[in-house]
């Protein structure tokens, strides 16, 4: 569970300040109201999801790249030293 994660993809625009990476440190300086523990405990599936989503397509752009130069990952490694 990473609520920095969690607030900064769910609640864009609030403002609030984490301490450590619990729901306890969570200091809600927004006028709109406190997300719950429960809220932010539900969501962090979609948002773990959502970060895997990302990486995997990172490596699949890479993989695209190389793919487009005909060279494997060990290969550009090698040129780009």
């Amino acid at each position: 569970m990473d609520y920095t994660e969690i607030l900064s993809r769910r609640y864009k625009g609030k403002q609030w300040h984490l301490v450590g990476n619990d729901y306890d440190g969570l200091t809600w300086l927004d006028e709109s109201t406190k997300p719950t523990k429960t809220k932010l405990d539900s969501l962090w599936s979609e948002v773990a999801t959502e970060i895997a989503n990302e990486a995997a397509a990172k490596v699949a752009a890479r993989q695209a790249v190389l793919d487009k130069l005909g060279l494997t990952a060990d290969e550009a490694a090698a040129l780009l030293g």
